[in-house]
């Protein structure tokens, strides 16, 4: 029996079959490629003095980061779950009570209605008191439409829990807040009003840059650096987000060494009962 060959490929179809797999090809790699290339990167290895089981709360850096929070992130991010009365609190930045005063009179804060009743000045402006220990920081802003108009539609987020709130804890927030200066790689484009960060997911952020070389004049002389800011108000939210952390390390520490104890006579009274067993 005779084999008739196998017509070959026309040499114009075999090309442009190759030439459409490659390109297809080469589009989905380009799309995995910069689905991957985006992804944000591993926060730096800061280390922080609060962090391990004996570690405690840097007293200098405590103060230092309440001052970086006030001057540059309280006029766009609340602390909605710290009180004034907190910062004067053993665990803390532990100002005396003068300072802390001192610092919530310096904040204004909505009154509670006058004599008549009434909450709002002959110009409708809202009544205002000077803040005591008891008041909590006050928000930047009136409700969450008017933070959203303040900042091209996105909602700054809330400060209290941001430490707990993320993965990567402290290294993350630090990491973010001295991503802003690194250089965006070749052929990546920023959309407008966005900002490169590669730190967050993405590599663009809708945040400018918040902290700038000496953009805070600390009072203890400390050189203010976009590093030690970082560095300061992030030891401040981790605070902020656990204020109770040393007394939590003090007591599990002290349940340790009470159950070793424990163990201890218990053995010691298992050996007495039975030792004429055997």
């Amino acid at each position: 029996m005779r084999l008739t060959p196998l017509s070959p490929v026309p040499p114009r179809v075999s090309r442009s079959l190759v030439l459409g797999i490659a390109a297809a090809l080469a589009l989905s790699t380009a799309a995995v490629a910069a689905e991957g290339s985006t992804k944000r990167h591993p926060p730096k290895a800061e280390e922080f003095s609060f962090e391990g089981p004996f570690g405690t709360y840097d007293r200098g850096a405590l103060q230092r980061g309440f001052q970086v929070y006030k001057e540059v992130c309280a006029a766009c991010h609340s602390l909605n779950l710290v009180a004034f009365r907190n910062l004067t609190q053993p665990g803390g930045p532990e100002f005396t009570e003068a300072q802390g005063r001192a610092l919530a009179a310096a904040v204004k804060v909505h009154a509670e209605p006058n004599d008549m009743g009434e909450t709002t000045d002959d110009k409708g402006e809202p009544l205002m008191r000077p803040a005591v220990l008891s008041d909590h920081f006050p928000a930047p802003y009136a409700n969450e439409n008017a933070a959203r108009a303040s900042n091209s539609g996105a909602l700054p987020p809330d400060l209290s829990l941001i430490v707990k709130a993320r993965m990567g804890g402290p290294q993350y927030l630090y990491s973010l807040l001295t991503g802003f200066h690194e250089k965006a790689p070749a052929g990546f484009k920023v959309a407008d009003g966005k900002y490169y960060n590669p730190y967050f997911d993405g590599w663009t952020i809708g945040m400018p840059p918040p902290l700038a070389n000496n953009g805070v004049t600390y009072s203890d002389g400390t050189k203010a650096t976009i590093e030690q800011q970082a560095h300061d108000v992030t030891t401040f939210l981790a605070w902020a987000a656990e204020p109770k952390m040393e007394d939590r390390k003090r007591m599990g520490f002290g349940v340790i060494i009470f159950l070793v104890a424990f163990a201890g006579v218990l053995f010691a009274a298992y050996r007495k009962v039975w030792k004429d067993a055997h």
